[in-house]
């Protein structure tokens, strides 16, 4: 059973940073990548990044491109979303998941790829 434990949420003022993180516990066979998921208020869950196994390849969805950044730490089993230049809208408790299973091209995007899950974090970005 692999456990994700987030930390690293808080408040925020538009503009700002701030560093979520996610570590990654339990029995692991393999990375096979891992990924940020959001949930604004009222709203489904979203995707927001993505980082394959090898840690080569880096998925993110249009909004946040070129605002955050995710990183994974092997020596700590840590998963890292740096999030820049914050916005109003990217208010949401953030989770973190875990792929159990090898993922396809494409795959990292959709939220049943992935097989283990936090329990989220909250996000919040004032004005």
């Amino acid at each position: 059973q692999v456990q994700l434990v987030e930390s690293g949420g808080g408040l925020v003022q538009a503009g700002g940073s701030l560093r979520v993180s996610c570590v990654r516990a339990g029995r692991i066979e393999s990375n096979y990548g891992m990924g940020w998921f959001r949930q604004p208020p009222g709203q489904e869950r979203e995707f927001v990044a993505a980082i394959s196994g090898s840690g080569r390849d880096t998925y993110y969805e249009d909004p946040v491109k070129g605002r955050f950044t995710i990183s994974f730490d092997n020596a700590k089993n840590t998963v890292n979303l740096l999030m820049n230049s914050l916005k109003l809208e990217d208010t949401a408790t953030y989770y973190c998941a875990a792929a159990g299973k090898k993922v396809y091209i494409g795959g990292y995007y959709s939220a049943g790829s992935y097989d283990y899950w936090g329990q989220g974090t909250q996000v919040t970005v004032s004005s």
